[in-house]
């Protein structure tokens, strides 16, 4: 379950689509930087065999993050908890083509990004990003979650969609209906074809304005819903409540998959189509990543920016699963968008692979 200390958030106010609130900045560093250290915390207690490196680091044009790296550890081969605090006078492409409005504007971004490689096979990757952005009169919240297994089990999967559908329901029961689809639209390979795992949440541009889908294709599920939903306005108190409440759902979406899952045997099969599958994972970083994007453009630290990428992969020319297989499971089931609670083929698929609990 979410921990109830969200809270139930208040109604739509007279803010809605205005300027962001006084010390809004302040409280969003807070929000984010809180997340990195309780996260963190949570993951060395996990791990219990490595802690996280700490560095802090300054960019010439304004700002500065934090970036806690673990290597080596029991669980986790390697992992990174990024927070940074930048800002400066003129947004990059990436942003503007998105966001023309703000031109001109001095901006200012904050956020929290992390990326988890585990050493077991069995234990899936996973990455968390929430960010907030002020230009001028300009806000706006993104973040989302999503899960990267590698021999998946279908309650893992629902168990991580329960968790941020329940986050997402404490704001408003319509935006799970928009930020499922659309983390599925934007964690796609296109030059692969699939998606990147069984998705979770993602979420964009959420200024107050009520257009829920604010994504680059408007023929998409997730555009189709958010247009059949029609607006649903949202102040910035309920916004940062919104990013307060799936932030705070990582943990709990997370660590029972990890405790379920560490300690189960694998040996050099499982280990090689890992390593091949994080071959995917640093394609769509390197490709098709905005946040990636955004911070190379922006002159952000290279070190912290590719902390995404596993330690190790590998690529493999005209690789195809056997047929029949748990690898082939994966690549024709869990990489293709699924109804994960309603559509019931999907036990029927995972059960003879072993693959449902």
């Amino acid at each position: 379950m979410v921990p109830t200390l969200i809270g139930k958030v208040m109604g739509a106010s007279e803010n809605v689509g205005q300027g962001p609130p006084p010390h809004s900045r302040e409280r969003a560093r807070e929000l984010v930087l809180g997340l990195q250290d309780e996260i963190c915390n949570e993951l060395e207690s996990l791990d219990g065999g490595q802690s996280f490196r700490t560095d802090s680091w300054e960019r010439p044009e304004g700002g500065g993050g934090r970036s806690k790296v673990m290597r080596e550890g029991r669980v986790f081969e390697q992992g990174g908890v990024n927070f940074s605090e930048v800002h400066g006078e003129e947004l990059p492409p990436s942003i503007l083509n998105q966001r023309p409005e703000a031109k001109g504007h001095p901006w200012f971004a904050t956020g929290t990004s992390m990326v988890l490689h585990p050493r077991n096979p069995y234990v899936p990757t996973i990455h968390l990003n929430y960010r907030y952005f002020e230009a001028g009169p300009v806000w706006w919240f993104g973040g989302g979650a999503d899960l990267t297994p590698f021999y998946p089990y279908l309650e893992d999967a629902r168990h991580f969609h329960r968790v941020h559908k329940q986050a997402c329901d404490t704001v408003g029961p319509e935006l799970h209906k928009v930020f499922k689809p659309w983390c599925d639209e934007y964690f796609y390979l296109k030059h692969r074809g699939e998606t990147r795992g069984v998705g979770g949440i993602f979420y964009d541009y959420q200024d107050g304005s009520g257009v829920l889908y604010k994504g680059q294709n408007p023929e998409g599920p997730a555009a189709q819903v958010s247009r059949e939903l029609g607006p649903h306005p949202k102040s910035w108190e309920q916004l940062f409540e919104l990013a307060k409440a799936c932030g705070k759902a990582f943990l709990p979406a997370y660590v029972p998959i990890v405790e379920k899952r560490q300690e189960q045997a694998y040996g050099d099969r499982e280990r090689q189509f890992q390593l091949y599958r994080r071959g995917r994972y640093a394609e769509f970083n390197l490709v098709w990543d905005r946040g990636t994007i955004f911070g190379l453009q922006t002159n952000g630290r290279t070190e912290s920016i590719l902390m995404s990428l596993p330690p190790l992969a590998r690529w493999e020319y005209g690789y195809a699963a056997p047929a029949d297989s748990r690898e082939a499971l994966l690549t024709d089931l869990f990489t293709r968008p699924q109804n994960w609670f309603e559509d019931s083929t999907l036990e029927e698929r995972c059960r003879p692979h072993q693959a449902v609990d």
